[in-house]
């Protein structure tokens, strides 16, 4: 497996609007859309910074794994999310080299891309996303 960038930061909000407010305003990072995902029941920004981006993610529903984030750890950074070329074979490697995953196969994700979740435990605690666009 070779990473080739930090694809984004995911942040835990409460409201994307309100969010978006201090972004674009504070910052002068302009939002280049807004998108729900289903599947994850969530709400999605992108507010891209050079060749990453910052995915600010807002709950659809109380049973959104970002809703219990918030309810348990408050807002703030929810997870790392790195890209591979083939997310297939990054999955197969990490999954012989004995890393806990979240995802053994790809779901879908925001903009397209494919995405996986390798578990906190097995990272230092820290929420892994690996993606392919």
């Amino acid at each position: 497996m070779k990473p080739t960038v930090v694809d984004h930061i995911g942040i835990a909000v409460k409201s994307i609007d309100e969010a978006l407010s201090f972004w674009q305003s504070a910052l002068g990072i302009q939002c280049t859309g807004v998108e729900e995902v289903e599947e994850q029941k969530v709400r999605t920004a992108f507010l891209p910074i050079g060749d990453t981006e910052v995915e600010l993610l807002e709950a659809t529903s109380d049973e959104s794994p970002v809703a219990k984030f918030i309810e348990k750890k408050g807002e703030g950074i929810h997870h790392l999310a790195i890209r591979v070329e083939n997310l297939e074979a990054a999955l197969a490697e990490l999954k012989e080299k004995g890393i806990r995953l979240i995802d053994e196969t790809p779901r879908y994700g925001a903009g397209g891309a494919k995405i996986a979740f390798v578990h906190p435990k097995s990272t230092g605690g820290i929420l892994l996303e690996i993606s392919e666009r």
